[in-house]
This record gives C-alpha cells, sequence and structure tokens, in this order.
C-alpha cells in the first residue's frame, strides 16, 4: 500500500464516521418530535457499513487482483429503527389521539451519545492516521537529504 492509497483509506473512514455524526445528530434533534395526525413519525437513522475496494485504474487493477486487499469502507444504506414509538399522554398537545396520547419516536439519548463518542473516537483514529502517514512521507523524504 502506498501513501495516496493510504490517505484514500483514511478519507473513506472520515467520511463515514461524518455521515454517521450527522444521523446521530439528526436523531438527537428529534427525539422530542411527534408525529402529526397525518404523517409518520420520525425513525431513529442508523448508517450500515461495509469494507469496500477502492476504484483503481487498470493497471493497478491487476495488482490488486494479484494482491488483494481491503482499501475503505463505504456506506451500504441508512436504515431506519424498527423500535415502536412511545406514547406519552399529552392531551392539550395538537398532535395527540383520541385518547389524549402522542408518539414519540424510540430514541434513547443515553445510547445515541455512546455512538457520538464511538464515532468521535473513529474520526479521531482517522485524522491520527493521516497525519501519520503525512509524517512518514515527510520522513521518508529526508533521508535523501544532506
Amino acid at each position: 500500500m502506498n501513501f495516496m492509497d493510504t490517505l484514500k483509506t483514511s478519507a473513506t473512514g472520515l467520511s463515514a464516521q461524518r455521515l454517521r455524526m450527522n444521523l446521530i445528530s439528526s436523531n438527537l434533534a428529534n427525539v422530542n418530535t411527534p408525529q402529526a395526525k397525518e404523517g409518520n413519525a420520525y425513525r431513529r437513522k442508523d448508517a450500515v457499513f461495509e469494507a469496500r475496494n477502492q476504484k483503481p485504474e487498470f493497471g493497478k487493477a491487476l495488482a490488486d487482483r494479484l494482491h488483494p486487499g481491503l482499501t475503505g469502507v463505504g456506506v451500504v444504506a441508512i436504515r431506519d429503527d424498527n423500535r415502536p414509538p412511545i406514547l406519552k399522554y399529552d392531551p392539550h398537545h395538537p398532535d395527540a389521539n383520541a385518547e389524549g396520547f402522542i408518539s414519540l419516536p424510540n430514541i434513547n439519548v443515553v445510547e445515541e451519545m455512546v455512538n457520538m463518542i464511538s464515532a468521535t473516537r473513529s474520526y479521531e483514529a482517522n485524522v491520527t492516521a493521516v497525519k501519520s502517514t503525512k509524517d512518514m512521507a515527510s520522513a521518508a523524504l529526508d533521508i535523501g537529504k544532506p
């Protein structure tokens, strides 16, 4: 794996974790959003990742066939959580049903915060990998200097 492949791999990780953080932020922002009478309630969203090969040129594709390896991560899908909504008694709310209940998304704030910490740590690990790659390339260039 060369210098650019390492940076591309880290870039895919950064992009995937940024998307994950955006989904977590959306989940937290909608934790108290009730279901409208005529619509569907907000559903917690989660990203599904998979390991991917980069789309290389022909020569690189041939080399990858001889020495295969995974070189990144990609988002396969963004799925909605299937947990049923939480019913809260609030008869004065405009979106309350005939019994006085409103439907709130089943989002656990603690779970979302743990996911956010995990995504942040993964993002930081990719930033560190980019910095280490840059430092190694810089050190390699310094070898030939007198």
